[in-house]
């Protein structure tokens, strides 16, 4: 358990590979400080960038996740690349977070998974416990989509429902009891390195360069800062051949605090709740996630633009939910604000399958009320 430290980024506070979910010396969150090390790229998934990881558990849950493909297209003049995350065990890149923690929580003894989640990290922590010998306790918003609250039970998965996706997170937290883990893939550093292998996966998958730009749909931030810290640890090493890509954020509807803290504006554009999996109103790391954009920017969009994303996406026969979509629509409106030039190459992940909420999407593209 040597070469990394696990530190409050507030008071300084230091843990090891048992830390907790934030800091319980002062309740900020916690971030993995160590020297990254090209790795020897053995196997397959995410485990076969080791070096690049500040710690492999001895005891890991492995139900395939990683090694999703790229895919290209062209549109309205930029080169898109496409990662499939949706294409994940459970259908999400949520997995790659997942089974870090959960294999952490095997190789620490717990016995409970517990988890606040709209339901895409919910499902993926159902999976990865069951798989892993343990139990797990997911707290959902009570308006999430039916079709995974009905994945999460089927792996046998305690379900609560809460009343929004504020009280699933509160209960969560003062419901833990003796033996659980809870996974608080909003706070812990652990779930983002486990992401981060997305931005180490595409590097190599594009002969260890990078795209010009990464549009990055942006709830919790897991998202956002693994593919920013990855790329980062990759230039850090002297792997990656060229600059890592500036970041455009994408946040949707009345729920954007990115948009609202880079922008100093209100978001005023209704998503009509489409974009549940990035529907966080207070993430923890917002201070790193605004740090993340200060060489990129962060758009926001509207109901009207994921619904005509989501339709272009399914064109292409990719199968993906609304959130995936806000990708789309967000490369959109950088498009149309000038933040985007004609001929960049521009790495967009689609990270949920739309075959969990496959009424919803048929509804929305053959016009049928909800």
């Amino acid at each position: 358990m040597q070469g990394f430290t696990v530190t409050c980024q507030t008071c300084g506070a230091t843990y090891g590979f048992d830390s907790p979910w934030r800091c319980a010396r002062c309740g900020s969150p916690l971030r993995i400080q160590y020297e990254p090390r090209q790795p020897r790229l053995r196997g397959p998934g995410i485990w076969r960038y080791r070096g690049l990881l500040a710690y492999t558990p001895p005891h890991r849950i492995v139900l395939g996740e990683g090694g999703t493909p790229l895919l290209r297209r062209r549109f309205r003049g930029v080169r898109l690349v496409f990662k499939l995350e949706y294409l994940n065990p459970t259908g999400s890149f949520k997995d790659r977070g997942t089974a870090f923690e959960a294999s952490r929580a095997k190789s620490l003894g717990r016995r409970v998974l517990v988890e606040d989640s709209s339901g895409n990290t919910g499902l993926s922590v159902a999976a990865y416990a069951t798989a892993g010998g343990m139990d797990a306790r997911i707290y959902v918003p009570r308006d999430a989509p039916e079709g995974k609250k009905n994945l999460i039970r089927l792996l046998g998965a305690q379900l609560v429902e809460a009343r929004n996706r504020a009280d699933a997170s509160r209960r969560a937290v003062e419901e833990l009891g003796e033996g659980d883990h809870y996974v608080a893939h909003l706070w812990s550093p652990w779930f983002v390195e486990g992401v981060a292998t997305l931005a180490y996966e595409a590097a190599e998958q594009m002969g260890w360069r990078a795209p010009d730009v990464a549009v990055v749909p942006a709830g919790s931030g897991s998202l956002l800062l693994g593919i920013t810290w990855g790329y980062k640890r990759l230039e850090e090493t002297g792997l990656l051949r060229g600059e890592p890509p500036r970041i455009i954020a994408v946040q949707a509807g009345m729920v954007a605090p990115l948009y609202e803290a880079v922008t100093g504006e209100k978001p005023g554009l209704d998503d009509g709740g489409l974009a549940d999996g990035i529907r966080v109103p207070s993430p923890p790391r917002l201070n790193d996630m605004v740090e993340a954009v200060k060489h990129g920017s962060v758009v926001l969009v509207d109901r009207s633009g994921i619904v005509s994303a989501l339709k272009k996406l399914v064109s292409w026969g990719f199968l993906v939910e609304p959130t995936s979509a806000a990708g789309l629509a967000g490369l959109v409106a950088a498009l149309d604000n000038g933040l985007l030039d004609r001929g960049e190459e521009v790495l967009l992940p689609l990270t949920g399958s739309g075959l969990k909420m496959h009424s919803q999407v048929y509804s929305l593209l053959r016009n049928r009320p909800l």
